[in-house]
């Protein structure tokens, strides 16, 4: 190797590790989450296939707030007929009421005679909703199946 040679590849050395030890520009921060909740109504039957329907309002501490229809189908071992009154919800990780919508994975089991209680977790991806409730009723039973969050 020549010496002009040796000198442009220090030279090019050199500025590829000045541009290494640049302070890069931050990465944007992911949106910041948001928690929502939804109070709820629902009445429903179940004989081996289950279903019910709802209405409620889902708040969010950013601000936003939407009525919301509720509808829960599904199948397993169960009978019985319920109704849930004062139903809460808090929904997590999400961005926005947006995301609030969609259908979530339900597994349970339900008992209960004349007045009974409900606590479950569902998913919907990386969404997470706890619901609690008391309601009236007679209901036995295991399932699994799909409540869903819309736009009445």
């Amino acid at each position: 190797m020549n010496l002009r040679t040796t000198a442009l590849a220090s030279l090019l050395v050199a500025g590829t590790m000045t541009l290494a030890a640049w302070p890069v520009a931050p990465a944007r921060a992911s949106e910041p989450m948001v928690k929502c909740e939804l109070s709820y109504n629902l009445e429903g039957w179940s004989i081996i296939y289950k279903h019910a329907e709802g209405a409620g309002t889902v708040t969010c501490n950013n601000g936003e707030s939407a009525p919301v229809k509720i509808s829960v189908v599904g199948g397993g071992l169960t009978a019985g007929k319920f109704r849930v009154t004062e139903g809460k919800g808090e929904i997590s990780k999400v961005s926005g009421i947006a995301e609030v919508f969609g259908d979530y994975v339900q597994a349970g089991a339900e008992a209960g005679v004349v007045k009974s209680a409900q606590a479950q977790v569902l998913t919907k991806g990386t969404t997470s909703l706890a619901l609690s409730g008391t309601g009236q009723g007679i209901n036995l039973g295991v399932s699994v199946g799909k409540f869903t969050i819309s736009r009445p």
